[in-house]
């Protein structure tokens, strides 16, 4: 636990999303491109991409994760 608020497991997953998510960026969104960028296996880049995905949806679906607009 670091100053009390995530623990190393939560700031690993976090880290792997958003390097995942930049290289595939970069890579005009493209599986296989990332995949070799990376130096991982196809397949796990895809399972991961469409994770982020899903828990975009989800997020983007509950009325309760959804702010009043201020103005």
């Amino acid at each position: 636990m670091l100053d009390g608020h995530i623990m190393l497991g939560e700031a690993l997953e976090e880290f792997e999303k958003l390097y995942i998510q930049k290289a595939f960026s970069r890579n005009k969104k493209r599986i296989s491109h990332t995949a070799d960028a990376l130096g991982a296996h196809r397949n796990t880049i895809s399972k991961r991409v469409n994770s982020y995905r899903s828990q975009e949806r989800r997020l983007h679906s509950n009325p309760l994760n959804h702010k009043p607009n201020p103005h």
